[in-house]
Formats: structure tokens, sequence, C-alpha cells
């Protein structure tokens, strides 16, 4: 009878298409999760995956199975939730995968009042503006700008209405002007964001029924976002960021808005994860704790 983290072990597996990811995620060698599913599969009496040196995908049996089971962990976790929510007990280790520059000046203040709120409740926070792998690290979920391109992960919406904004510091703009369109940022110092092999140096804008990009460069780039604040606070040139990252230095004058007739792209923040079963009572709760915060600051 397969325990209910083989099960586990068994949907995130199907999920990820990959059985050493899904090992690493469990913390289990590879060789002891290729073991597992042997087993499972000779006490099930059916295939469960088509396995390769570099691939795996579940058969047409296992794809209904493991449905069935995702199913299954969703009720048995819902009980559980029922259970607690009763009891009014909220405990347990979250790992958050938080993007750099929201993570490190907006939210983990927020977190240490979540703390206070929920004493029992331990947070491992990994800082980075790379997509976690949240199938091959250990992570429950990812805060995380744009809805994930993998369909298969669960994308919770946190500011689903937040945009970027262009933005200076007013010495930079004393020293240079600012632009009275969008288009002049080909001509301007732009600090550009590279994530990943991909430079985010093709800046769009909207009004009314128009809408175009603008191809911008500058002297600095970099693949950390509260750099490019940083850089930006400083008056080394002209940043395109999330409202969200800079709603406190626009408060503040320590950036000005810029081109404000024009709208910036949307840049919705969504709580990622690899499935249903990592929807504890915390994490629904942090939600709703995140949700009313941004709400306030946007």
């Amino acid at each position: 009878m397969a325990s209910l983290n083989e099960l586990q072990f068994l949907v995130r597996a199907g999920r990820a298409a990959s059985l050493s990811d899904a090992a690493r995620a469990m913390d289990i060698s590879p060789a002891a999760a290729s073991a597992l599913v042997k087993r499972l599969e000779a006490e099930l009496g059916l295939r469960l995956f088509v396995r390769s040196t570099r691939s795996l995908r579940p058969t047409a049996e296992g794809q209904a199975f493991l449905q069935r089971c995702e199913q299954g962990l969703e009720i048995i976790e819902n009980a559980r939730e029922s259970l607690l929510a009763g009891r009014d007990v909220i405990r347990g280790t979250l790992q958050l995968s938080l993007p750099s520059d929201l993570g490190r000046n907006v939210v983990l203040k927020w977190l240490h009042e979540f703390g206070r709120r929920y004493p029992e409740v331990r947070f491992r926070l990994q800082f980075s503006d790379r997509l976690a792998e949240v199938y091959r690290e250990p992570v429950d979920i990812a805060l995380r700008y744009g809805e994930p391109a993998d369909s298969g992960l669960i994308a919770l919406p946190v500011a689903p209405d937040n945009r970027r904004v262009l933005c200076a510091s007013p010495a930079y703009v004393k020293a240079h002007g600012a632009p009275a369109h969008p288009r002049e940022l080909a001509q301007r110092n732009c600090l550009c964001f590279q994530l990943s092999e991909r430079t985010h140096d093709r800046w769009r804008f909207s009004r009314s029924k128009e809408s175009f990009a603008v191809d911008v460069a500058g002297g600095v780039m970099c693949d950390d976002g509260d750099a490019v604040r940083r850089l930006a606070l400083a008056g080394a040139g002209i940043a395109y960021k999330s409202r969200l990252d800079v709603a406190e230095d626009l408060r503040r004058g320590g950036l000005v808005p810029l081109c404000e007739a024009w709208r910036g792209e949307s840049a919705p923040l969504y709580l990622a994860c690899a499935d249903r079963s990592q929807l504890r009572p915390v994490v629904r709760l942090l939600r709703e704790f995140l949700v009313e915060r941004f709400a306030a600051l946007a």
C-alpha cells in the first residue's frame, strides 16, 4: 500500500516529467526513486511511466491513476485543513522563493510581521529573480512576476493589476531632463535587466488604442532587480520597474515617474507552486496577508 509521501512523489514526477527532478525535490536519491516506482508498479499491476535516460512520461493508465491520486491528495489536504482550522493552529516551515528587489525591500518586513502573528511558522527564504524550479529545488512556493509559462504549475494571483512604471531620480532629471515621449528612450541611458539569457531591453507602452515598444540600451546591464533600483536611485539612468518595487521610492521622492500619460506593460504578481497539495493553511493565510499588503501599497 503506497504511503501519502509516495503518492505525492508520483504526482510530482508526472508533473516534472523527470524522475531525478522529483527525487531532488523530495530529497531522495535517484536510485531510491527508481526503485520506488518499480515497486509501486508491481503492487498496482500496471506500468505508470515510460522511462528513458533523459525523459519520463506517464502511460495512459499512469496518467489516469495520477489524476485520481492528485484528486485524493487534495481531498486529504482539505480534510487536514478543516481540522487545523478547527484547532486554530497554524504551524510549520515554509520554503519561499522571492524576487530580489521586492523580496528584500518590501516583503521581508511583512514576513516578520506575519511571523509575529503566527509564531509557530518558520520561513526558509531564497532571494532570486530567476523563476525557481519548484520541481527541482526545495521550494514550496515562489512569488514571481508574470503568470508561469508552465501550465502545470498552480498560480495564485496576489497583485494581478500591477504594471511597470518608467522612473528616474530627481538628480537624473535635473541633469538630463525628462523624456517628453517614451520613444525618446532610444537615445537615453536606460538601466536594463537581464534574466537568464534574456535581456529586457524592449520596453512596451500603451495609451488608449495605441501601443508600441521601444528598444533601449545603456551603460549598465545586470541580472539583479535590486541593483537596477539602486542604480536608478543613484541617478545612473532611467529604469522600467514594477510599480510595487518602487512604490515607496515614488512616495518619498527618491524616484519620480516619467511619461505618465503612457501606461507601462502589465506585471502581475503570483504565488506559484508545483501542485495543490502544497496549498497548506499557512500558504493560504500568507497569500491573503500579501494580497492585503500589496493592495495597500499600490
